[in-house]
């Protein structure tokens, strides 16, 4: 069976927003007939992908599975439009994934006074996969905070940070000055395998809300402060190595060579 990319896309837009009325009003048509094009797509997949109630809109576990190879199939298909584009046009860019809270601005900014004719851009790494961009041509380099899968990937290690235990404003730890990992035993931990979410202020609002504990990176509470929640040292937590990233199997051209070697050298200097 042939995948109807537009009925994909409007697909991914409710599993996005898990409402029909946003999700219409981002795709520029009427609730009615995005309602009509999931339950159609629903009829030719032969399985129900959302469940449906007067409050919310779910995914079904075929749901989160379509969502997830929608994110792959969608970027790998708009990057190479826009390649396309960018061939008939004679232009050079350059893309930069970067994760939650890593600033890679000041490497764009060394590359671009040596190539001001490059045009450079951005696109942020979901923290749940953040090595997507790479794979489906979205980006030709990432600034990414490990883990992640680096299966087929070159890597530059450029530094590590330390973690921070995020918590309501409220908590009772929240008033001490730093904490250990015995520290939390017992409490409840937020991370990506016991609380799916589809981004991180979403994450960081399930926190100010009271229903859990998470451990992240220092740039990421920094770039992610907000007056509700507290951010304290864990002085025996395991810190984040963070790195450059490029697709192992696809050709360096030396404008990627030259940003590397730009990128090493001002990051690990930041």
């Amino acid at each position: 069976m042939d995948l109807d990319l537009r009925k994909l896309r409007y697909f991914a837009a409710v599993a996005e927003h898990r409402h029909f009325g946003r999700a219409a009003e981002q795709l520029f048509i009427a609730q009615p007939v995005l309602s009509r094009q999931i339950k159609a797509f629903e009829q030719e997949l032969e399985c129900a992908l959302l469940v449906r109630t007067t409050r919310s809109v779910e995914l079904t576990p075929a749901g989160k599975q379509l969502h997830e190879e929608a994110r792959r199939i969608l970027g790998a298909v708009d990057a190479a439009v826009r390649r396309v584009h960018e061939a008939e046009r004679g232009a050079q860019r350059l893309v930069v994934a970067f994760s939650p809270g890593l600033r890679v601005s000041a490497a764009i900014r060394a590359f671009t006074s040596r190539h001001p004719d490059v045009e450079t851009d951005v696109v942020p790494a979901q923290w749940w996969q953040p090595d997507a961009p790479l794979r489906d041509g979205r980006a030709q380099v990432a600034y990414l905070r490990q883990p992640f899968d680096a299966s087929g990937l070159r890597t530059i290690p450029i530094g590590h940070e330390p973690r921070v235990a995020c918590m309501p404003a409220t908590h009772p730890l929240a008033r001490r000055e730093k904490l250990t990992t015995a520290d939390l035993n017992g409490e409840k931990m937020i991370t990506a395998t016991t609380r799916p979410m589809s981004s991180i202020e979403e994450k960081f609002e399930l926190i100010a809300a009271g229903h859990g504990i998470a451990l992240i990176s220092m740039s990421a509470a920094r770039s992610y402060s907000r007056p509700d929640l507290v951010h304290l040292p864990v002085t025996d937590a395991p810190g984040a190595e963070t790195c450059l990233t490029v697709a192992a199997d696809r050709p360096e051209r030396q404008l990627l060579r030259d940003f590397l070697e730009i990128a090493t050298a001002t990051l690990r200097r930041a």
